[in-house]
């Protein structure tokens, strides 16, 4: 295990693109076991059975997730069925959950699927929370997500930084799709985490890094390149979107993956802003073509497989 991560306490559980990664805090005799982000709910049981795992007869406390994206929530009923754990949100976030309202939630909208959970609390920007020995900043990082936060430990100098910065990016900024300007809020955000002292950065997706400066300029740039041609990102989103069905389904006809995408609010939102100029068919169908000539997906006659 990382010498650093040992001492703040916590384990990476690396999922993959489906599934955040968790990071879990198993605690100890005055501390309770945390695990930040869970996952997609296709893999709940999954989920589920790497806490088990990882606590042997100790049950998980909460659950804290960093925005309510499926990928990262997914695993949380699962987990509150098993544990009967607390689980805390952004605050922009509870009165949907409450409410559990699947548009404003987004769950409708990108043609994901997230089950119910009941939170229990609510976390802000300034929060100062227990994470195994040591207090975590909740730090607010608008921009993928506009409630989205990050978790920063200034003594081990660590970041969670969720899907507000990756080793090379962030995720897609999901408010453009809706058309609202929110670029100079991940510019924001960058800016923000540019003042923190961290030597490692655990991300949403991927491997644990270092170089926050170099992750930074990386992030800078590609920003700069969706700030410079907008189709860019509606493009990259409508792309992820699909990846991101094809991995949970695996396989799939062509047509039936067209009308999911048809029947996409977010899908139809990108080709009406940047692309209207094409039939949705003739768009849809060029960037499955895309999709597969990048390796992403691949094509067997009538049928589209996850690659």
């Amino acid at each position: 295990m990382n010498e650093v991560f040992a001492r703040a306490g916590l384990r990476v559980l690396e999922r993959g693109w489906l599934s955040s990664n968790n990071v879990l805090f198993p605690g100890g005799s005055t501390q309770e076991p945390v695990l930040v982000d869970t996952g997609y709910a296709t893999h709940a049981a999954q989920t589920v059975a790497l806490v088990k795992a990882a606590l042997g007869d100790r049950p998980l406390a909460r659950v804290l997730n960093t925005h309510l994206h499926s990928d990262h929530c997914g695993g949380n009923a699962a987990l509150q069925d098993e544990f009967d754990c607390a689980i805390d949100v952004p605050s922009g976030e509870a009165d949907k959950v409450d409410r559990w309202d699947e548009t404003a939630l987004t769950y409708r909208d990108t043609g994901q699927t997230c089950p119910r959970f009941i939170r229990t609390g609510a976390i802000r920007d300034g929060h100062e929370i227990r994470l195994g020995p040591y207090p975590w900043r909740v730090i607010a990082a608008p921009g993928h997500d506009p409630e989205s936060v990050v978790l920063y430990q200034p003594d081990v100098k660590l970041l969670i930084s969720a899907d507000a910065l990756w080793q090379n990016g962030f995720g897609v900024v999901f408010p453009e799709i809706e058309g609202i300007a929110a670029f100079e809020t991940v510019r924001h955000t960058l800016d923000r985490l540019a003042g923190l002292d961290v030597d490692w950065v655990i991300p949403g997706h991927g491997s644990p890094f270092q170089g926050l400066s170099a992750a930074l300029g990386r992030a800078h740039q590609r920003l700069n390149g969706f700030l410079s041609d907008p189709t860019r990102h509606s493009r990259h989103a409508a792309k992820v979107l699909i990846k991101f069905h094809m991995l949970e389904v695996r396989e799939t006809e062509r047509d039936q993956l067209v009308q999911w995408m048809a029947d996409t609010r977010f899908m139809r939102l990108t080709h009406e802003q940047h692309f209207a100029e094409m039939a949705f068919l003739e768009w849809s169908s060029a960037l499955i073509s895309e999709l597969a000539a990048s390796s992403a997906i691949r094509i067997i006659g009538n049928r589209i497989h996850d690659d």
